[in-house]
């Protein structure tokens, strides 16, 4: 139609949504059906082949082999956690494609700060609790539940929900020790020989499932700055160098899966919150095997922060990490 159509009929031309708005509108729209349904009916559209798999890089590397037939992110909204577990997992290819017979399993929420699920500071407890069951299901040997607190464990691990939950389910949860701290040669740049807590370096299955939430100095902290809680030691001495310390730690620790726990997100006053009225609900989970693209996606959708308000995105993908071109992924989408 021609512009002169447009004045006369009182229109307005329309443009065409890409791959990438539609992917940012569905998490902006949280968990509201109709706006959802319709992203997903664009996405799986337009949905594309995975990218090759990546060259193994780091030292402790979790990662299972790639599979064209199955997409790298999922996006699940509307349900409440368990499910949003149970139909990532069935999106991504099954539980049993990420853990075999006799695996030791550690699932890495995050636990970090003493506070209960309503206030979005730490991973919902049913998101653990659902992974445990399914690891379980799985054919698991071990499945260890832990983080290393920023406040004091047992207050963290008590109020977060997540150690009565991860032990209803038969999970070991096991509290940050003195004793339990390793002596690792990382290779970063900044992180060169620090203290790593045991159960990250005697799995050989690792999950990240850290929440979505702001943080008053990065702007966000997302999966990547989950694994400051496998680290020992005076950690706040990394925030001088944070960007390339995240870089150095994903190198490190690459896992089996990442899982973006949106149930509720904490959209200021992070990272610790504690103010109900900065917590939005969107009941939504996010997951991949790409956790550089999980990252970026959701600091685009809920904060608006492009990769180079983020440093090490761009850091991490230079690397060979992931992507920070999520809309270039197989994405498949599901509202319940």
């Amino acid at each position: 139609m021609s512009s002169e159509s447009n004045q006369e009929t009182g229109t307005t031309p329309v443009t065409p949504m890409t791959r990438r708005d539609a992917m940012l509108a569905l998490l902006r729209l949280g968990g509201v059906a109709a706006g959802a349904t319709g992203a997903a009916v664009w996405l799986s559209e337009h949905s594309i082949r995975p990218v090759p798999a990546l060259a193994e890089q780091a030292r402790r590397d979790h990662r299972i082999a790639a599979d064209s037939q199955l997409p790298q992110i999922t996006v699940i909204q509307g349900g409440e956690p368990r499910a949003l577990v149970q139909k990532a997992l069935e999106n991504l290819g099954g539980i049993r494609r990420f853990v075999s017979r006799q695996d030791v399993v550690v699932i890495k929420p995050n636990i970090a700060w003493d506070r209960t699920p309503d206030q979005a500071a730490t991973t919902n407890p049913d998101v653990v609790a659902e992974m445990v069951r399914q690891c379980w299901q799985a054919g698991a040997k071990r499945v260890v539940v832990t983080d290393v607190s920023c406040n004091e464990p047992r207050r963290c691990f008590l109020r977060s929900g997540i150690q009565a939950a991860a032990r209803a389910e038969g999970a070991e949860v096991i509290l940050p020790d003195p004793e339990l701290f390793q002596e690792v040669d990382i290779g970063g740049v900044v992180l060169k020989s620090w203290p790593i807590f045991k159960p990250f370096l005697e799995a050989d299955k690792v999950f990240n499932l850290p929440i979505a939430k702001h943080h008053s100095l990065m702007g966000v902290t997302l999966g990547m700055k989950n694994w400051y809680g496998i680290l020992g030691g005076e950690r706040n001495r990394l925030h001088q160098q944070i960007h390339q310390s995240l870089v150095d730690l994903a190198n490190f620790m690459l896992p089996t899966l990442t899982l973006m726990d949106c149930y509720r997100i904490l959209l200021r006053n992070g990272p610790t919150g504690g103010n109900l009225e900065d917590v939005s609900i969107k009941k939504t989970l996010v997951a991949g095997t790409d956790p550089v693209a999980i990252d970026a996606y959701v600091a685009k959708a809920y904060w608006n922060l492009d990769p180079e308000h983020l440093p090490y995105l761009q850091m991490a993908a230079a690397h060979g990490l992931g992507t920070v071109d999520f809309a270039a992924l197989a994405v498949k989408v599901n509202q319940l």
